[in-house]
């Protein structure tokens, strides 16, 4: 595969042939904030792994079509990009008066909240952000500004620190040698390092745990193939990748002895939200007597949604089912197509959500909830 990387807006374009894309995947950073402070700077990921397209994002619309059309995703990354593009939009307000500048600041923030629906972690990092603004009323744009920035790349490097720690605790529930088997991409391209799912993963494999791990393409959107089996193979791991639908098999083989997917609302009773076909891998590995893991930060459990039920479900555009990756139409015209992005997966299928501050274990409302105090708590000290 010929390598490409391309920086946009303006910069130059490198290129050097005969170099994997996906082992140049570790050299740049999924979302950061640009040296000069006025821009979100991320790796296109819709491009990959034909090309590695960087991309700086520096106006509202910008940054909300990154966030809706997934150049930037994965709830994690989100959360970060969101952070990180309301300080660069607040930067933007031409006001001398806080007053003005709450308000127009308010504007904006609500604005990107609205480019995807089902993520917990969008709107989390945002309202973090408004409380700073909150917490400093009064004081000049500038100052509000300055505190603004800090909180973004706090938020940042937490979401470093998050990963690695369930990382830990999920390595905890393997031994080496074991076959895992995963679902879409919780890998570091949905985070800021490392990963959620694939973070006990990656640091098996520092450690020489030697896991197999069969990668899931994930319909219709292949995050699975595009993404997850791209960096699991640039960084050595034993990676195989299969269609949705061959999950069955492979279990029904004994080469899965886990499940690892990520997540990006996690309901009160313990129900979760995660790419479609999250549900269908959990249920075939309920019967195949699988453990399946939820690896889920604690922004992203919302115990204000008291089951899946009510989490709201975003329904994507119908071409990407019908033309998206196909040279032509692969449907008839006129078709009705039904698109969600995510699928719920019911409590009772999950054997245990890892988070950074643990392992919770059914009964989840009682679990959760003392794992969401331990967050505040934590959050508090800070």
């Amino acid at each position: 595969m010929e390598q490409s990387v391309k920086q946009q807006s303006g910069s130059s374009v490198a290129a050097s042939a005969g170099e994997s894309v996906c082992r140049r995947l570790a050299d740049y950073e999924t979302v950061r904030l640009s040296e000069a402070g006025d821009a979100v700077e991320i790796i296109d990921q819709t491009k990959l792994p034909g090309r590695i397209e960087l991309v700086s994002l520096r106006s509202a619309e910008d940054i909300y079509d990154a966030i809706y059309r997934l150049r930037v995703r994965g709830a994690p990354a989100i959360g970060v990009a969101a952070a990180l593009g309301i300080y660069v939009l607040a930067g933007q307000i031409a006001a001398k008066d806080y007053g003005t500048f709450y308000r127009e600041f308010v504007r904006r923030k609500e604005y990107l909240d609205s480019a995807r629906p089902t993520a917990v972690n969008l709107s989390w990092a945002l309202n973090r952000m408004q409380n700073v603004v909150e917490c400093h009323k009064g004081e000049s744009p500038a100052a509000v500004l300055g505190f603004l920035k800090q909180e973004a790349l706090a938020i940042r490097q937490e979401d470093e620190e998050v990963c690695r720690r369930i990382g830990e605790h999920g390595l905890m529930l393997l031994k080496p040698g074991d076959g895992i088997l995963t679902h879409c991409n919780a890998g570091r391209l949905a985070t800021c390092r490392y990963g959620t799912a694939t973070a006990p993963i990656y640091l098996g494999q520092e450690r020489g745990y030697h896991f197999r791990v069969f990668a899931d393409e994930t319909r219709p959107l292949l995050q699975g193939a595009r993404l997850t089996a791209c960096e699991l193979q640039a960084a050595g791991v034993d990676v195989t990748l299969i269609c949705d639908n061959m999950s069955a098999s492979v279990m029904q083989k004994g080469w899965v002895n886990a499940v690892f997917v990520g997540c990006d609302r996690v309901a009160a009773n313990g129900d979760t939200a995660n790419k479609i076909g999250t549900s269908v891998v959990a249920a075939v590995a309920h019967y195949y007597g699988v453990p399946v893991y939820v690896c889920a930060p604690t922004s992203t459990i919302d115990l204000n949604t008291p089951d899946g039920a009510a989490i709201r479900i975003e329904q994507r555009p119908e071409e990407e089912v019908t033309e998206m990756w196909y040279r032509e139409r692969m449907a008839p015209d006129g078709v009705k197509v039904y698109n969600p992005a995510f699928d719920v997966t019911d409590h009772t299928l999950i054997d245990a959500i890892i988070t950074e501050h643990g392992v919770a274990r059914a009964p989840y409302e009682q679990t959760l909830a003392g794992i969401a105090g331990k967050r505040m708590a934590e959050e508090s000290e800070k």
